[in-house]
């Protein structure tokens, strides 16, 4: 049962992505819940309201070792929502990761919530601007023109 106003994230513990997304989560002070897939398997009802929102197509992860891994005859058999959903069922690996219920009511998945966690990333660990140019006092004047350069 998740918690009212939890951030409920769903994948597979041993993912580097989704340890980076709950260890984010973590740090920004969100409630989270985590459902792994291995362990616990694919709830039928969210894998179809998932499709229903996203689209089975960006919930199925084509570029993974798991995708690769199948046959051909398994990868020309998912043509729709349901053999998808069947291979998703069965395969839990070769969906996107991580999934993500935000407490407003959006789902994200895979890139989106990759795109927000390294956007956060970058503002947190960008090093403060300096006021001038460091080389600045160690170079000496006309530095470029002794290198050639026309400017």
């Amino acid at each position: 049962m998740s918690q009212v106003g939890a951030v409920m994230l769903f994948g597979i513990s041993n993912c580097d992505t989704v340890k980076r997304a709950r260890a984010w989560l973590a740090g920004q002070g969100a409630v989270v819940e985590f459902h792994d897939f291995k362990r616990r398997g694919v709830p039928s009802e969210l894998l179809d309201a998932w499709c229903t929102a996203l689209g089975w197509e960006r919930l199925l992860n084509r570029k993974g070792t798991t995708w690769r891994g199948l046959d051909d005859a398994q990868r020309a058999a998912v043509v729709d929502a349901a053999s998808a959903k069947a291979l998703m069922q069965s395969q839990p690996s070769v969906i996107k990761r991580p999934v993500v219920a935000w407490p407003d009511g959006r789902i994200t998945v895979g890139v989106e919530v990759n795109e927000r966690l390294q956007a956060t990333a970058k503002t947190r660990h960008r090093p403060p601007k300096r006021a001038e140019d460091p080389g600045a006092a160690i170079r000496p004047p006309n530095f470029s023109q002794r290198l050639g350069d026309s400017r």
